[in-house]
């Protein structure tokens, strides 16, 4: 009997392992017992080279860490990394600190990752800023090698088609024809998938993105059209008006300086490309270039109404309900449990995870109201998980979710910012 806490993503590396073993040596049998194109030692050193680039880009790729947040050193956020226009701070709820910008919470790493590509399946590990050298190169050699492979296959191939009138028993075995046709298409068809992922990789590197900043960057565009037809705004929670503007992505600072960041930070382009260069500096990836196209006061990801989870709370910075100081601090720890006791009993409606419905099943159902002050705030909520807005889907079918993010810290976790910290803050301030 299976255990329950058996997962199948923890087939995934030793599957991986199967291929390329699959792939580069039983190939390498089947060339020393083909009789008409035996392997030759040039095409055994090349298969083998490739073979050990892809095994040591691969350790690396699944075993490197991607990078966890010191708490100890976590600290609040400058003014380029608020949102000065919904005031809203990227705080993680489940780290209990301040979120870098470009970090995303994984679901599975439970932490919040160095600017988070996503949870790839195959390594089971995030591809981060510090993994994602490891995970380029392990995609170029394996395209690379794969594509070698795929030419000496092709080659005996075509010797047997050359040869197909010829006598039976002079020929290949039934078994050699089966294992040569076993490894075309499994090499084929694993080499087309991995060449499409290194190619939009690329891209990635080009204009310095990461595969969910392109997700966020196709729902700033779908925000921006549905603005552009409401009047330059769309409604938050509680009836907040969201000014929504066309906003550049701020981390495109050119191409060669984008891809010296994606590889690491180093100029030296042999690294780029040596499976055993260093990881990028564990003192780095937590602070990013930005290209200044937009005010330092503008941060990404840009405002979104469907992120924003409850009106603003009771408590800030500047509220004077909160004193400067305290007699003891006893006094002080009594006058926090009271408050969070008054917060427990308060009613807040939209304090726990409700999923709104989605954009255009709330503009179909709205009625027309004569004016402003008919029409009741607060936004509207459906009862199915899976239709609320956080399901939105870019073109290709994909959700945040779908990138081993954890999707309800992103879109509801991210400022509600715990009191203790803001009052602390706010000493620090004075």
């Amino acid at each position: 009997m299976l255990a329950e806490n058996f997962e199948v993503s923890r087939l995934a590396i030793p599957a991986v392992s199967v291929l390329i073993s699959f792939l580069a040596y039983t190939s390498q049998y089947f060339f020393h017992n083909f009789k008409p194109a035996p392997l030759t030692l040039d095409e055994g050193w090349a298969l083998n080279i490739f073979a050990l680039c892809i095994w040591v880009c691969y350790y690396r790729a699944c075993f490197v860490d991607p990078g966890r947040l010191d708490k100890g050193k976590s600290v609040a956020p400058s003014r380029q990394e608020k949102d000065q226009s919904t005031g809203r701070q990227r705080w993680c709820r489940r780290c209990e600190a301040y979120k870098p910008p470009r970090a995303h919470h994984c679901k599975t790493c439970k932490r919040c990752i160095p600017k988070m590509d996503h949870h790839c399946p195959w390594t089971s590990n995030c591809v981060s800023y510090f993994t994602f050298p490891h995970f380029f190169r392990f995609l170029f050699y394996t395209v690379l090698g794969m594509g070698y492979l795929e030419t000496l296959l092709w080659q005996r191939a075509s010797i047997i088609w050359h040869e197909r009138d010829m006598p039976s028993y002079l020929g290949p075995s039934v078994a050699q024809l089966v294992h040569l046709l076993l490894l075309i298409v499994v090499n084929s068809v694993t080499w087309l998938g991995l060449f499409i992922l290194l190619v939009r990789t690329i891209g990635t590197i080009l204009f310095n993105t990461t595969t969910i900043e392109s997700w966020e960057i196709e729902r700033h565009e779908t925000l921006v059209r549905r603005a552009r037809v409401l009047g330059g705004s769309l409604e938050g929670p509680g009836g907040v008006n969201i000014v929504i503007r066309k906003q550049e992505f701020p981390y495109d600072i050119g191409i060669f300086s984008n891809i010296v960041q994606a590889m690491g930070d180093t100029l030296n382009m042999f690294t780029w490309f040596w499976p055993f260069a260093a990881s990028p500096d564990r003192n780095s990836g937590w602070t990013f270039k930005t290209n200044g196209f937009e005010d330092a006061s503008v941060t990404w990801p840009p405002p979104d109404p469907d992120r924003i989870p409850i009106p603003k709370g009771s408590y800030s910075v500047n509220d004077p309900e909160i004193p400067l100081s305290y007699a003891s601090a006893r006094d002080q720890v009594e006058a926090f449990d009271r408050r969070q006791a008054a917060d427990s009993d308060r009613l807040r409606p939209y304090s726990t995870v409700q999923r709104r419905k989605r954009f255009h099943e709330r503009f179909q159902d709205e009625p027309n109201y004569d004016s402003d002050e008919d029409q009741p705030a607060g936004p509207t909520y459906g009862n199915d998980s899976d239709e609320g807005e956080e399901s939105w889907r870019n073109s290709e079918g994909e959700r945040l979710g779908d990138f081993g993010v954890d999707e309800d810290v992103e879109f509801y976790d991210e400022d509600d910012i715990p009191l203790g910290v803001l009052v602390e803050q706010r000493r620090g301030r004075q």
